[in-house]
Order: C-alpha cells, then sequence, then structure tokens
C-alpha cells in the first residue's frame, strides 16, 4: 500500500513544480472581448500548434537590475549598488588598509623629510584601482567575450613592447617608464589573459574533454607567458602557468592531460637546467640559477644571494607571538632587503608576530572564499572559469610570496596581493576583484538565470 501512494505523492509534487515554473511565466498577449472577458490567446505568425510568447519567455534574459542597461552598463545604479558583493569589498578594502599601513611602518624612514612618501604613494594607486573596480562591476564582462581577440592582441603587444621601449632594472627588462607611472604589462596581462582564455575556452565548449582544445590553450597562453618569461620574468612567467592550469581545470579538461602537462613540465625542467648548460646554452640567467641553489642548500652564500632568504626568517622568527612593534630592528635598520615590496610579510610577522599573520591570512581566506563562491554563483561558464581562474592565481601567489619570505619557496619577485608596494600589481588585483563584482552582480540579479547559457 506504500508504493502507490508514494508514486502519486511524486507525481503531485511534479504537477506542483511545473505549475509554478509556468506562473513564473509572462502570460501571452490576449485579444480582448466586449464583455470585459479574456479571449484565447493570440499566436503569432510561425509553426502551427507554437506558442512563441511561451519559447521565448523560457529563453535565458538579463534582468534589468531595478534600472537600464545600455550597451552592458547599469545604468541604474540602486540595482547596481544592492548587487554588488559587500563582504569582498569589505575584505579587500581590509586588506589594502593593512598594506597602506604596513608599507608606511617598513619605509618611513626611507625617504629623508617625507615619512609617508610610498604610503601616500600606494594610497593613491590603491584609490585609483578602487575607482577601476566600480567601473568594472558595472560593465556586464559578457562584452569581453566579445573582444576576445582585440585584447589578446592589446596584451600581445603591450608584453612585446618591453622589449623596445622597456627600462632595464637589476638586468630584466619589465617596466615602460611614463610620466607619472611606472607601466608593467606583464602584471595587466594576467587580467587580460583570464579573460581572453576564458572566452577562448567557453566559444569551445563542444571540444571538451578533448586533447585539441587543450593543446590550443595552451599555445593561446604560451604566447605571452614565453614573452614574459625571456625578459626575464621567471616568477610572473609562473604565474601565467598557474593561471592556465586553473583556467583549464574549471574549465573541465580531464586528469589525463593534467597528468601529461605535468610529466611534460619535469622533462622541460630537466632539459633546461641539465642538457642546456653542457651544450652552452643557457635560458635561465645565472643570478636565477644561484636562487634556485640557495634555496636547495640555504647556507650556501648566507652573505650573497641567501642574504634576503637569512635576514627574513630572522625578522620572523623575532617576532614570536604578538610581534616586537616599534622596536622591529630588521625592518628599522635596512637589515631587511626589499622590505615594502617582496619581504614586505617578514615586516608584519616581524612587528606583529603571528597574531598579526594570522589575521592577514584570515583576510586572504575570506577573499578566497568569497571567490569561490562567485564562481559557483555564476549565471554561465564564462563567469565561473574566470572567478575560478583569479580565485587560484590569488592563492598562488600569496603560497608563493609567503613562501620565499620563511624559506620554503625560492625567491621570485611575485608580489604579495594587495600588501606589497607598487602601481601595477595594485590595479591589476583591484581590476581582478572588480571583475569577480560584475560577476556577482549579474549572477545575483536573478537566480532563475544562473548557468543558463554556456
Amino acid at each position: 500500500g506504500r508504493r502507490p501512494d508514494r508514486h502519486r505523492r511524486g507525481i503531485r509534487q511534479g504537477r506542483l513544480r511545473l505549475v509554478r515554473e509556468l506562473r513564473s511565466v509572462r502570460r501571452p498577449e490576449v485579444r480582448g472581448r466586449r464583455d470585459g472577458r479574456a479571449g484565447r490567446p493570440r499566436r503569432r505568425r510561425g509553426r502551427p500548434g507554437r506558442t512563441h510568447d511561451l519559447r521565448r519567455a523560457l529563453r535565458p534574459r538579463h534582468r534589468a537590475l531595478d534600472g537600464r542597461q545600455r550597451d552592458g552598463l547599469i545604468v541604474g545604479w540602486r540595482g547596481y549598488l544592492r548587487h554588488l558583493d559587500y563582504l569582498l569589498l569589505a575584505v579587500t578594502l581590509g586588506v589594502v588598509a593593512v598594506g597602506i599601513a604596513v608599507v608606511y611602518f617598513a619605509t618611513h624612514q626611507d625617504v629623508e623629510g617625507q615619512p609617508g612618501y610610498y604610503a601616500v604613494q600606494q594610497g593613491v594607486y590603491a584609490a585609483v584601482g578602487l575607482l577601476v573596480l566600480l567601473v568594472l562591476a558595472a560593465i556586464d564582462y559578457e562584452h569581453y567575450r566579445r573582444w576576445q581577440w582585440a585584447l589578446y592582441g592589446a596584451m600581445v603587444l603591450s608584453i612585446s613592447a618591453v622589449y623596445l621601449v622597456g627600462s632595464v632594472t637589476r638586468g630584466s627588462r619589465r617596466w615602460i617608464e611614463l610620466p607619472f607611472f611606472n607601466f608593467q604589462p606583464s602584471q595587466f596581462g594576467l587580467l587580460l589573459l583570464t579573460v581572453c582564455l576564458g572566452a577562448f575556452l567557453v566559444d569551445r565548449m563542444e571540444l571538451l574533454g578533448s586533447r585539441r582544445i587543450t593543446a590550443e590553450a595552451l599555445l593561446y597562453a604560451a604566447v605571452p607567458g614565453a614573452l614574459v618569461f625571456f625578459q626575464p620574468d621567471f616568477g610572473t612567467a609562473s604565474v601565467y602557468a598557474v593561471l592556465t592550469l586553473a583556467l583549464l581545470y574549471f574549465y573541465g579538461t580531464r586528469w589525463t592531460h593534467f597528468a601529461v602537462l605535468g610529466a611534460a613540465a619535469a622533462g622541460a625542467a630537466a632539459f633546461v637546467l641539465g642538457v642546456l648548460p653542457r651544450l652552452g646554452i643557457e635560458l635561465i640567467k645565472e643570478y636565477q640559477m644561484e636562487r634556485l641553489l640557495v634555496f636547495v642548500d640555504p647556507g650556501r652564500d648566507p652573505s650573497g644571494t641567501g642574504y634576503n632568504i637569512v635576514q627574513s626568517t630572522i625578522a620572523i622568527g623575532s617576532g614570536a607571538l604578538t610581534g616586537r612593534g616599534a622596536e622591529a630592528t630588521q625592518t628599522a635598520f635596512d637589515f631587511l632587503p626589499e622590505h615594502h615590496t617582496d619581504f614586505i610579510f617578514a615586516v608584519i610577522g616581524e612587528r606583529y608576530g603571528f597574531v598579526g599573520a594570522c589575521v592577514l591570512l584570515g583576510l586572504y581566506g575570506l577573499l578566497l572564499w568569497r571567490a569561490l563562491r562567485i564562481a559557483t554563483l555564476s549565471r554561465d561558464m564564462y563567469g565561473s572559469i574566470m572567478a575560478g581562474g583569479i580565485a587560484a592565481m590569488f592563492l598562488f601567489q600569496m603560497f608563493v610570496n609567503i613562501g620565499m619570505t620563511i624559506g620554503i619557496m625560492p625567491v621570485t619577485g611575485i608580489p604579495l596581493p594587495f600588501v606589497s608596494y607598487g602601481g601595477a600589481a595594485m590595479i591589476t588585483f583591484l581590476m581582478m576583484v572588480g571583475l569577480l563584482q560584475s560577476i556577482h552582480v549579474r549572477a545575483t540579479a536573478d537566480p532563475r538565470e544562473r548557468r543558463a547559457r554556456p
């Protein structure tokens, strides 16, 4: 006697769901009658027996967000503000504020007569980045998909321009000097690669799981990655590689493809580090090789190449649980080099100790959680791929930067997101948050439209 009841209950629930779905659809236009009653539905021209209004209503469509949308730019600001991810925005502002404060404490003695020189500059970069963040959040990210090849060409040309007009600093050519700003194309290229490669993959959904799309995506990302690698900038080139793998992962690439890529990468590394030097061909500079050797053997050159790592570990260890505060001698007496850029986490560890480091890591954890949450909320695969790639990129840069300050990763020059001093990095990171906000705004506008399109 239970099975028939269960069967009837299932049929009843299915009917209720169907009724709810039909009620949520706009009713077709009807002819009026003289007695005030509604007439039969008016059918448009086309195949007989089809109600085109119903079929069109079931298609994915953009919600107006309590305002109007013109070319993807939201004009109704009330709906736009209501759909922002304020937790993500608050966490981002918190990390930026921590970064500006740490930059001030790390550099207030570096410029005579101007104790807040670097902190003020970092604040200006953050203000510009926040303005761009709000602008990007108001633009529908689907438009980047239409302009992927134009954006890809701009990325490749800007990175290539470094070889012609870029300035040489510490043996590498990475920056283009502008009147008020040093432009680093490789940093902005990370954002453009996220947008372009994500669009490239989504436009080829029919090839999902095939070796062809994996090979094409690797070739697509190898062009800007190789240009960055030969600047030389091994650290940023590694970020390009990780970003590419992350986008492929969120796209749905098979695990067997990643296994083959891992084996190929190991073989290529052995060939570059072991075979080519014996043939007189050096793709890796001498100082880069020294950094790798110091990473393997920290006591190899404590007063030379390994000096930075030694001083960084001393600074973090002396901070203990709650930090040394104003008595942070490693920073105050300039024992710690690059204390406001690459090794700024060591400043946090010495000045605020384990507690301060945990606070920063907690903020980073919230930021990553919101990015991954937006990836699951996205209305389509394009937004999910981009949000997942941004989250993976943030995680990788945090891990590498913090790891090199405590000696578990080689020194690569990768900045700590939102904290390390630098205009290009700060603006790029905030632009990525703006892209996340754009995905969140469109995803929460109408929950019924999530993942409606590929």
